[in-house]
């Protein structure tokens, strides 16, 4: 009864109960007995009686209901000391689950509000309240989200006595007091709510094992906190998959979050933050999907206070706060979040687990942090009435039902035409059912395809223009409806057109030239039809429509489409009346509309013979509208609505490039010089002769369209030139044509009035004008000259419009332009006569100082401030979009909460000009506000600005308020304007463009004077200004917006154009700061400009964009990323130890992208190769830097926290399948490209520095047969080589060799880094055959010495401990391997030979092959094998003829010291030792070369000594020399303590266990040398702490001096 449908019941049964309860609870019942007036109200005291009452009766729109609910509510909340104890229990139990609902109405002011506050306090004495504990703290926590501040601040004083009283207040975080709660008011008040939808897959997209592993990451202490952040984030992702829950959930995720929370609230708490937002979020997940987990959780006080502890210690992040309020909303509203729980009906079952909904009035009474679905708009108890007959005879009702009972018997409109239009007898129904003529017309309207045929069919019958006519606006307004209903989309008429021959029926009607004005105004809607068709399926035009289109244009004469454009002059000559001219202008207008957006349709169109048609027709449409200028009439015949529309239809079509070049009979450029003749005729007979806009009665709409049409016309000229000789026809006659006898000068001065035009849109395009043509050295000397009698010339304008803080950004951004170009031509900087170009002329009247040139530009920039008023403009940039309010009164900035999607004022102009409809394009459109800021004064023209709410993180007032613009009409130019003057307050807006062309402008200044801008650069801190804007974050939100919208939406065109401007900002940038990398690295190379700006370039590297489908903005990502990568790429070229670990540090954050992109740019070397190599190069220099930092810390602990890029590699588990990924996209690069490719180099390049450092790569190499391609390769090129040799004319084969032995070079290469410590690769090598294959190369690499090099880097590595392959070097060519080889040695012959060969013949100046050969014989004598070789071969004689160096000079040779550590090796083993002293005066020689010093050998002499005394049969031969024995005793009184060493361990070894050492070793002097060794060491050992080394030093010394002592 309470939800009745009937409010006469609905009010009743409300006052009904409102009696009872005031006759059971009423003060005049005070004398009576309680128990026996308090059951008379059991009957509310339900869940549902209240929540009924509470959600739905409080907020009933009639009166008497809402205020007798709240009446009931009152009385029952104020009633304790009228019921009994069982009774408010009774009443206190049933409430708690609806208190939800009921404190959305708390208020301090109101009865009721007040009182629904009051079961929130504790009372005073007893510290109890109405509620119970768990349900009053939690109704506390409820009240923060109430919409009432008052509310708000209540319950914070309530929380904050309630933690003040928590056990072990004083330990936890934070510490409550007034001015913490002073801050957090409105803490879960935020402006982005969560969603809360949650997956739920059928199939598991990831394996459980591999979820229980990243889980283990983040509960590991043993890990560090940053990688267990990353395994929390990577969870995050993953329970977004309902299915994943139920792991986590077994391995106590919850409990452990718990955990992390209470040590993150201790008084060391610090350490786990950053755990704590992936941890909230998790938890969030897992209880959105889990019911049973939320009713247990939310009872939880402890929880509850801990979470509402979190929220205030990181109540400045936003995100956290966000988290915490998502959680009290699933925790606090779960009771009435169960909608099963409120309803007896069994319709209403439970909803999804996944699925969190809240009651309609629950979400309109709280400010809720989180976006959740609603139920229960009405009351689930409320009941539908069933419909009277009176209402079924409506005849509304009955022709609904009579339509609708037709659709459903007939199964669809289709079938109900089909019957509708058959002759074959209807079945009979009732007659109510029938349906009527009406009711048939109205299915064939509208029902599209029968529709269209119909509309066919009619114009096919038709007798008269009327009836076609008629037919085309139906077929309108069928399109009209696609456009409204099916946004982005293919509609049903567009769908059925296709089936249709419509192309026929209408293709009579286009064939003929119109007699009368009937057959003008029948053409007029059949060309505004298709004009429609052709926009509404613009992104997708079939072909055949467009072939169609383009053979009807192209056919030969009679053509009309065409030939309408041009009045004969028949029609000229023919007086016509005001109605035929009004039609001949409009049929004009719609054919140049059709042409125009016939244009624009052709931007994603592929079909060959379309585009080639399209080409034609292209310069036929030319040739058209160039008769249709009719420059041969006097200027007062000009019609300016048809001049308009012309010069609009040629804007179009001069932006298509080579529109000029498929004549058959005319020639391009003669066409553009029609063309430019045509246009500055129009020009100088409506502008420029007459003073420009202000005394020019010419619409603003032709000189604008007139100005873009010079615009794209001067590209075209360039694209279609072959020299610089057309830039003379841009030249006008300057003077008064009166003046007879003067030569007339040509220049460019016709120009310079649009620069200063009233219209931003004509100051930018002609700015974009100068700035085409001054991208020619004439260009620029014609325009200087041209600016003669202008103060400041030409240098002085552009600097002056760049500086002009008034003007609009884009206009600006022209200027820099031009200001770049002038810059590119070399400048003098003394007075050179007969120069052409002088560069700036600076004169200074008090001193008559002239200066010219370098000196010039100097003066100039420093006279105007330049440097500063550029860092004004990057202080005042915006980044965000604009919006225009026309609404808004004063330009006060954004209020709040508006939703504003903007446009950047550079966008309108870029945007295709066919987008701009006809109405838009006259004299007083507002094309100046599409483009400037308006005043704060306001005018009737200009608009309020109103900034998107997007702004930059450090934006200033001035960011967002535009205050103002000088006035329209004010002259640009003035002459006696000082271009030092301060800086203004008000000023428009500067936007990404305008700074794009800065850095463009600085980094060409930075060429023409790199020391004086440098230091410009040092002084305003530009650099660092220019990188603190370089924020990713703006990019990223856009990248998101334009993933999530549909492309055709208005809002993607915005977003689009901003990612461009922001992509463009980044690339200019680049490029500066590597031409700073190059002039000044210090400029760079600074740590608050490396540490923010280094993680902003990774993240945008990283961005995904594989969604976005926007042609122009693919390009642009790519031509961002590979200026970004080649900046890196300078960073660690320039500055690798600085900016090394700043780049490390922020692949690390997000590696698994980075790798992704890698692959991405990778892949891209067909359609961008520029980007391809730009990676490609980061990724080998990041590599080889990795490897170099490897080499230099390996022997010392590195104090660099940053993380190692090959840890990133190999040492994670995750990386494994991006790192294969990797290396397969680098090695399909390096295997699908032939070896003349370029980029063949690059890839070997990324490949050979990947292998070298990653023991991963190898093995995915080794697998994919690197190591067996690289071999098989070699064999090729040897036979290759050999066939050339037999082959006669060698200087023809020349060029061919050299290819083959640069692919030898590779392949040797890439072996030589995929063996470089790894034991696999080299046993695949062993199995390959590689050494008889390098053997049979001998001879041809004995030819090079580089290709040698190669080889025996290749051969060190090789046999680098690897004794299988060290025994493979001996073994003969002919025995071991078939390779047949022209150069081989004679038979028997090894590898090993041949190095020993080269050993001892190669030069002393060739160092590095010397150094090479002998670092293979030192690894090769660690071999059995190999030494047996050594030995035979005599070689070791070399080492007896060396010379020793005589004189002053101490130190040893190159040579020396590398046959030095060749018998060190060799002393490892016994049967070296033994080789080593059958050498006939090697230990004098070696006695003598320990005296010697080098910084690498000084201890190696005595380690070869040392090596051979622990052979008990070498002994009497080193006791037999008694030089030996001295040096080695000797040793103990060195300063080296190395030296120390080793001469006690060699003496040591000789005396153990021989006894004639004993007798030789207590010479007088070899012991007194011990026991003074001894006791020193003794005493320096015990006064420090004690090594390994000194240890063993002591043993050494215990055992000599024991020995020595005994008898």
């Amino acid at each position: 009864m309470l939800s009745h449908p009937l409010l006469q019941v609905k009010v009743e049964t409300y006052h009904c109960c409102l009696e009872i309860v005031k006759e059971c609870l009423g003060i005049h019942n005070i004398s009576k007995p309680v128990s026996s007036l308090c059951n008379g109200i059991h009957f509310l005291l339900h869940p549902k009686v209240l929540y009924e009452i509470s959600a739905f009766g409080i907020q009933e729109p009639k009166n008497e209901v809402s205020a007798a609910a709240r009446a009931i509510l009152l009385h029952l909340l104020q009633g304790r000391l009228r019921v009994t104890a069982p009774t408010w229990s009774k009443f206190i139990e049933a409430l708690c689950p609806v208190i939800a609902v009921l404190q959305g109405y708390a208020d301090t002011e109101d009865p009721l509000g007040s009182c629904i506050l009051h079961l929130s306090r504790e009372s005073a004495e007893t510290e109890e309240g109405v509620l119970p504990c768990a349900a009053r703290l939690k109704s506390m926590l409820r009240l923060l989200l109430v919409k009432k501040p008052s509310v708000r601040v209540l319950a914070l004083k309530l929380l904050a006595s309630h933690l003040s009283r928590e056990e072990g207040a004083d330990t936890k975080r934070p510490s409550i007091d007034a001015r913490v709660l002073s801050r957090v008011t409105n803490l879960f008040i935020v402006k982005k709510p969560i969603e809360l939808k949650l997956d739920d897959r059928r199939e598991l997209m990831i394996k459980l094992e591999t979820v229980e592993k990243v889980y283990e990451i983040f509960i590991s202490d043993d890990i560090d906190l940053v990688l267990r952040k990353s395994a929390a984030e990577q969870l995050v992702v993953i329970m977004q998959d309902i299915k994943m829950h139920a792991v986590v959930k077994k391995l106590c995720l919850v409990d452990k979050i718990i955990e992390y929370l209470s040590e993150c609230v201790g008084q060391d708490g610090e350490v786990v933050e950053c755990l704590v937002q992936p941890s909230l979020t998790l938890l969030r997940k897992v209880l959105c999907a889990d019911p049973v987990l939320r009713v247990s959780l939310s009872q939880q006080t402890a929880l509850l206070t801990l979470l509402f502890r979190v929220s205030l210690i990181f109540h400045e992040d936003c995100t956290i706060v966000t988290e915490v309020g998502a959680l009290f909303c699933l925790l606090l509203f779960d009771e009435v979040s169960r909608m099963d729980m409120w309803s007896d009906s069994p319709s209403c079952k439970p909803s999804s687990p996944s699925v969190f909904s809240l009651p309609v009035s629950v979400s309109r009474r709280y400010h809720l942090p989180v976006h959740v679905l609603g139920h229960h708009a009405v009351s689930p108890y409320s009941m539908v009435l069933p419909l009277s007959a009176d209402s079924l005879a409506l005849k509304p009702v009955s022709d609904m039902l009579r339509m609708a009972w037709n659709l459903s018997w007939y199964h669809g409109t289709d079938s109900v035409l089909k019957q509708v239009n058959s002759e074959a007898e209807i079945q009979e129904f009732l007659d109510t059912l029938k349906l009527s003529t009406e009711d048939t017309l109205t299915l064939k309207m509208t029902h599209t395809p029968s529709g269209l045929k119909d509309c066919l069919r009619s114009i096919v019958q038709a007798a008269g223009h009327r009836e076609v006519r008629a037919a085309l606006t139906r077929m309108s307004f069928y399109l009209l409806n696609d456009r409204l209903s099916f946004k982005g989309g293919t509609g049903p008429c567009g769908v059925t057109l296709k089936s249709l021959s419509w192309h026929t029926t209408l293709n009579r009607f286009l064939q003929v030239l119109p007699a009368c004005t009937e057959d003008e105004k029948l053409l007029i809607d059949i060309i505004h039809f298709l004009n429609k068709l052709l926009k509404e399926q613009r992104k997708n035009v079939p072909v055949e429509l467009l072939n169609w289109l383009l053979e009807l244009l192209l056919r030969q004469s009679p053509n009309p489409l065409l030939d309408l454009l041009v009045l004969t002059e028949s029609q000229t000559r023919e007086e016509m009346d005001d109605v035929r001219t009004a039609v001949r202008q409009q049929l004009q207008k719609e054919l140049i509309a059709l042409f125009s957006t016939l244009l624009l349709s052709f931007e994603a169109v592929t079909d060959r013979k379309c585009l080639e048609l399209f080409y034609v027709f292209q310069t036929q449409l030319a040739l058209k509208l160039l008769q249709c200028l009719r420059v041969t009439d006097a200027p007062h015949f000009y019609g300016l609505p048809s001049l308009e529309r012309t010069l609009r239809g040629m804007a179009h079509l001069t932006a298509c490039p080579g529109w000029s070049a498929h004549s058959p009979v005319t020639k391009p450029l003669d066409i553009c010089g029609k063309y430019l003749s045509g246009l500055l005729e129009v020009i100088t007979s409506f502008y420029v002769e007459r003073g420009g806009n202000a005394m020019s009665f010419m619409g603003k709409g032709v000189t604008k369209s007139t100005v873009l049409c010079l615009l794209h016309l001067s590209h075209e000229m360039m694209a279609q030139a072959q020299s610089s000789d057309w830039m003379s026809l841009w030249f006008l006659p300057l003077g008064s044509q009166s003046e007879d006898h003067a030569p007339t000068q040509q220049g460019l001065a016709w120009l310079i009035p649009l620069w200063v035009d009233r219209d931003p849109e004509v100051r930018f395009t002609s700015l974009g004008l100068g700035s085409a043509l001054t991208t020619l050295e004439t260009g620029c000397v014609a325009l200087a000259n041209s600016c003669q009698n202008i103060s400041g010339g030409l240098w002085g304008t552009v600097v002056n419009i760049l500086l002009d803080q008034s003007e609009c950004s884009m206009v600006r951004r022209e200027a820099a332009f031009i200001f770049q170009n002038l810059l590119v031509i070399p400048m003098p900087s003394v007075i050179i006569k007969d120069y052409t170009w002088q560069g700036p002329c600076v004169h200074d009247e008090d001193s008559g100082l002239s200066l010219i040139g370098k000196p010039a530009l100097q003066a100039l920039l420093y006279h105007c401030h330049f440097y500063e008023h550029l860092n004004h403009m990057v202080k005042h940039c915006y980044l965000g979009r604009y919006a225009f309010d026309f609404d808004c009164s004063a330009p006060n900035g954004p209020s709040e909460g508006n939703d504003l999607n903007g446009l950047d004022d550079s966008f309108k102009f870029w945007r295709a000009p066919s987008r701009m409809s006809s109405q838009d394009r006259d004299p007083s459109s507002l094309s100046t506000s599409e483009t400037m800021v308006a005043t704060s004064s306001g005018s009737a023209e200009f608009q309020s600005l109103v900034l998107s709410t997007a702004p930059h993180p450090e934006v200033t007032h001035d960011q967002l308020v535009a205050q103002g613009q000088r006035e329209a009409a004010s002259p640009r130019l003035p002459p006696d304007s000082p271009l030092s003057a301060p800086l203004p307050r008000q000023c428009v807006s500067v936007t990404p463009p305008l700074l794009s062309a800065t850095c463009s402008l600085l980094d060409s200044l930075l060429v023409t004077a790199p020391g004086d801008t440098a230091g410009a650069f040092r002084r305003t801190r530009l650099i660092e200004q220019l990188c603190s804007i370089a924020d990713a974050t703006l990019l990223e939100t856009s990248v998101q917006e334009l993933r999530a919208l549909l492309p055709t939406s208005l809002p993607a065109e915005h977003t689009q154009a901003q990612v461009s401007f922001l992509l463009e900002y980044l690339s200019s940038l680049s490029q500066l700061l590597q031409s700073c990398l190059l002039v000044d690295p210090d400029l760079v190379i600074q740590d608050e400009l490396l540490k923010p700006l280094i993680p902003n370039i990774i993240r945008v590297l990283t961005l995904c964009t594989k969604d976005i489908l926007d042609v122009e903005l693919t390009p642009a990502f790519y031509q961002t990323w590979t200026h970004l990568f080649n900046l890196l790429a300078a960073l660690l070229r320039r500055a690798g130890p600085a900016s090394f670990p700043s780049v490390t540090k922020s692949l690390a954050r997000s590696w698994a992208a980075v790798i992704d992109t890698f692959c991405r740019c990778a892949r891209l070397s067909a359609t961008s190769p520029t980007l391809y190599t730009a990676s490609l190069h980061f990724l080998s220099l990041l590599l080889t830097e990795e490897a170099k930092r490897h080499l230099q810390d390996k022997d010392k602990t590195s104090l660099c926290h940053s993380p190692a890029v090959v840890s990133l590699l190999d040492k994670t588990q995750e990386s494994q399948n991006s790192l294969e990924r990797l290396t397969e996209v680098i090695l399909q690069c390096y295997e699908g490209k032939t070896s003349r490719d370029v980029l063949k180099r690059v890839a070997v390049n990324a490949l050979m520095s990947l292998l070298a450092v990653s023991r991963r790569a190898q093995r995915h190499a080794l697998k994919a047969h690197l190591v067996d391609s690289c071999v098989e390769q070699m064999k090729h090129i040897h036979a290759q080589l050999n066939l050339s040799a037999l082959k006669p004319g060698r200087a023809a084969l020349k060029k061919k060799e050299d290819g083959f032995i640069k692919e030898l070079s590779i392949a040797m290469q890439l072996l030589r880094n995929c063996l470089y410590q790894n034991e696999e690769c080299k046993e695949a090598a062993l199995d390959a055959h590689l050494v008889p294959v390098l053997h049979a190369l001998w001879p041809w690499l004995l030819m090079d010495d580089s290709l040698m090099q190669v080889a025996l880097q290749l051969l060190c590595v090789y046999t680098a401990n690897f004794p299988n392959g060290c025994s493979s070097l001996c073994w003969s060519s002919s025995g071991q391997h078939p390779v047949q080889a022209a150069h081989r040695g004679a038979p028997g012959s090894s590898l090993m030979l041949c190095i020993l060969k080269m050993a001892s013949q190669v030069p002393p100046e060739n160092t590095a092959v010397q150094q090479t050969v002998f670092m293979i014989l030192s690894n090769l004598a660690l071999s059995h094998d190999c030494k047996g070789v050594i030995q035979k071969s005599n070689f070791l004689q070399n080492f007896l003829s060396l010379t020793l160096p005589k004189g002053g000079n101490k130190h040893l040779s190159n040579l020396s010291v590398l046959w030095l550590k060749l018998l060190l090796n060799m002393s490892f083993e016994e049967d070296g030792q033994q080789v080593i002293l059958r050498l006939d005066g090697c230990l004098d020689l070696l006695t003598e070369m320990s005296r010697f010093r080098h910084k690498s050998s000084l201890c190696i002499p005595l380690l070869i000594f040392h090596n051979i005394c622990f052979s008990p049969a070498n002994k009497p031969k080193i006791l037999a020399n008694e030089k030996v024995v001295g040096v080695l005793a000797a040793c103990l009184e060195s300063e080296n303590p190395n030296a120390q060493r080793i001469g006690a361990a060699a003496l040591w070894a000789l005396i153990h266990n021989y006894q004639k050492a004993k007798t030789t070793l207590k010479n007088p002097s070899i012991k007194r040398r011990v026991e003074e060794a001894y006791s020193l060491a003794k005493k320096t050992f015990s006064d420090s702490e004690e090594t390994p080394l000194s240890a063993y030093y002591m043993k050494c010394l215990e055992n000599l001096v024991q020995q020595l002592n005994s008898s």
